[in-house]
């Protein structure tokens, strides 16, 4: 019989970590208690949080062993300390995949989905890389030489799906959603790691839309798999492991435009980006942001109305404008 959840744990945290958790405290949904020594106190129906004056942080209740996994571990400490031992999330360790993106609110570039497969033994491999979620990677070099390392474990059972900016304006152009696009890769780089590991009986993504979008998506081998979609998935390893081969794909393509164009690229949808999109559509004309760029966007729309040109240049591919856009 599996025995149940630690429902203690204590953290000796550093003066960044606690300035992290007073602000998680003060800003979340958390209701403020009275507790000797402690600097701050908060509470939630399944657990209570204590950060005292020497730093240490106490975590008591039933809920305890996620809120440090989804919590803590993310958000706080910015690494894995409990989250993913094997008496507390045996399941991490366990046979399967995690599925994640990059690009997806950056207006230059691909969107790239990444299929990452993990058992016990990687598991453990990837903990004492540091594997987690991308996001919190604030380096770049650092992500890429992280992807580096988790291809070299992997040892190909892995797959990427890199949608380019002219097939995405495409199928954005026929789907009209990015969470159907989203949904199409996923279960695309499910099939394609499926190919190399088809014993893997389970599949992890972040909750980005129905669970159905993904299943109806999904091929005859995909439809035999496991699906668990979960909010904030990227705390297990398989995800965040594929969290990093997606950013890291996404960061190359940039550079390869870069290479390409002879200009910066940036990241997200920045007035840094909207200022080389105008810089490259008075260079080359309106249509080129098809090939670079989401044109769903309204930065798409900035930069033709800044460069003299409206949507209505960039053809039927770039007609398609997302909700917050209109």
């Amino acid at each position: 019989m599996n025995e149940a959840p630690p429902t203690s744990f204590t953290f000796k945290l550093d003066a960044a970590q606690q300035r992290r958790l007073a602000e998680e405290l003060r800003a979340g949904n958390y209701q403020p208690v009275e507790v000797p020594y402690a600097r701050i106190a908060g509470k939630r129906p399944d657990c209570q949080i204590a950060l005292y004056e020497s730093g240490k942080c106490l975590v008591q209740g039933k809920g305890a062993a996620d809120w440090v996994a989804f919590v803590l571990e993310p958000q706080i400490l910015g690494a894995v300390a409990v989250g993913y031992d094997r008496e507390l999330h045996p399941e991490a360790f366990a046979p399967h995949m995690g599925i994640d993106e990059s690009g997806k609110g950056d207006f230059f570039g691909p969107m790239v989905i990444a299929a990452a497969y993990v058992d016990a033994d990687l598991a453990t491999v990837f903990q004492r890389l540091g594997v987690r979620d991308s996001k919190q990677i604030s380096s770049d070099r650092k992500a890429l030489d992280l992807a580096e390392a988790i291809r070299r474990e992997l040892r190909g059972r892995f797959a990427l799906v890199k949608i380019g900016p002219r097939a995405y304006n495409r199928l954005y152009a026929k789907m009209g959603s990015v969470n159907l696009i989203l949904a199409w890769g996923h279960a695309r780089a499910i099939e394609n790691l499926l190919d190399r590991v088809p014993d893997c009986p389970r599949a992890v993504a972040d909750q980005f839309g129905p669970e159905r979008q993904i299943r109806e998506a999904l091929m005859k081998a995909g439809k035999r798999i496991a699906l668990e979609q979960r909010p904030r998935a990227e705390s297990d390893l398989a995800v965040a492991a594929a969290s990093i081969l997606a950013r890291a794909e996404f960061l190359l393509a940039l550079k390869q435009l870069e290479r390409d164009y002879g200009q910066p690229f940036p990241k997200g949808a920045s007035p840094e980006a909207r200022a080389a999109a105008e810089q490259l559509v008075r260079a080359r004309g309106p249509e080129i942001l098809l090939d670079v760029a989401k044109c769903h966007f309204r930065t798409a729309d900035q930069v033709l109305e800044a460069a003299g040109h409206t949507r209505a240049d960039l053809g039927p591919n770039g007609q398609a404008v997302s909700k917050a856009a209109r």
